[in-house]
């Protein structure tokens, strides 16, 4: 094979899957449900937050639920599960009395077969059994605005599905979590076309973010809730195929006007974060390298060899405007330019994605695994497609 011909194959495979990503970024971009605050909630909200180690962020998520506008029959259980800190006792002072909020705490390690969060989360739900209505569970490092709850009340139900996960706006602070965060809504944004994804039930086509969910009550106890993926990093993503194999319909909205998370603040965490979930993706070792693989074609090693340049040229384009797009759409709000800096930079970001990747699946083999000071590759599973 030449090298001037090995340059125009990669410059057609690195066009080919640029443009398709900015084809279906641009679709999303016009297409996405967005939460919009328009109504009273009349029907009962039960939050759930499960809380470990998180003195420092839980009581600025407590002190948004308290000003949560329009769901007048609102009751939040909050389980601190195990700290090493003083959770219990900051949320407990967050809440001033306020007779909506539940506290629980949960000493120990999770039984044999189940995870941390799934632990804490199913522990919740037993909580909530009393409350029909709706039941939304959210990560303690989540930030609401007063009308969010309303509106993915009024989302899930206007949309006609049993589960909906707003996506929250992913702040990225530090150089490593610019370079990596927005991938996360990038991933789906340009490769899920959403009037397909969200009205289908295929199972490999459902998008979650755990971070923030929102059930039908029914629906989540008919599949078996937290219960049912007991061992499942991925929680979210399985559940949501859960009900897709059910037969109820599960979608994702933009909520970044809405609501934020800053996952991970250091260099440290964001490996160890996404060290803990990446190994499940792709099915297997030999699915993450495929997918891998094509988007390298397309995002790194085939815009850095196409011939003639200006098809690299193009791909790289391609790439900088989808990932552009969706972070438009995550945020609600205006680009920046530092936005343009960072969307520069995806072909270093999809690299380092794979490495991360890499790293997870070696980690995982090793068993050395563990987040929040527990280990998981030990005890957990891959979701199914």
């Amino acid at each position: 094979m030449t090298p001037a011909f090995t340059g125009t194959a990669f410059a057609g495979a690195a066009v080919a899957v640029s443009a398709a990503g900015l084809a279906i970024a641009a679709v999303n971009a016009v297409a996405a449900p967005r939460l919009r605050a328009d109504r009273p909630v009349t029907e009962p909200v039960t939050v759930c937050v499960p809380a470990r180690n998180e003195a420092d962020t839980l009581p600025l998520l407590i002190a948004d639920l308290r000003a949560q506008r329009d769901v007048p029959d609102l009751h939040v259980f909050v389980l601190d599960d195990d700290s090493a800190d003083a959770t219990g006792a900051a949320a407990a002072a967050a809440t001033a009395g306020d007779a909506r909020f539940t506290i629980e705490s949960r000493a120990g390690d999770p039984p044999s077969g189940w995870l941390g969060k799934t632990t804490a989360c199913a522990r919740l739900a037993e909580l909530a059994a009393g409350r029909d209505g709706i039941l939304v569970f959210l990560d303690a490092d989540v930030r609401l605005a007063p009308d969010a709850l309303a509106a993915a009340a009024g989302a899930l139900r206007r949309l006609r599905v049993d589960l909906l996960s707003p996506w929250p706006y992913q702040v990225a602070v530090t150089p490593a979590e610019r370079l990596l965060q927005p991938l996360l809504c990038w991933s789906w944004f340009a490769s899920a076309p959403l009037p397909v994804a969200n009205h289908g039930l295929r199972p490999s086509m459902a998008v979650a973010c755990g971070q923030f969910l929102v059930f039908d009550a029914a629906a989540y106890r008919a599949v078996g809730g937290h219960r049912s993926v007991a061992s499942c990093v991925a929680e979210d993503l399985e559940l949501a195929r859960m009900l897709r194999r059910s037969g109820r319909r599960t979608a994702v909205a933009l909520a970044g006007h809405l609501a934020s998370c800053r996952m991970y603040s250091s260099a440290a965490r964001l490996r160890d974060g996404h060290g803990r979930w990446l190994w499940t993706q792709f099915g297997s070792p030999a699915g993450a390298a495929a997918v891998l693989g094509v988007a390298a074609l397309g995002y790194t090693i085939g815009p850095a060899l196409a011939r003639p340049r200006r098809w690299g040229l193009a791909a790289f384009g391609c790439a900088v405007t989808s990932r552009l797009l969706a972070r438009r759409a995550e945020s609600g709000r205006r680009l920046a330019t530092r936005d343009g800096l960072d969307a520069a930079t995806h072909p270093l970001a999809v690299a380092g994605l794979a490495v991360l990747t890499v790293d997870s699946h070696r980690r995982n083999r090793a068993g050395s695994i563990t987040w929040k000071g527990r280990p998981l590759a030990t005890r957990a599973r891959i979701a199914g497609p």
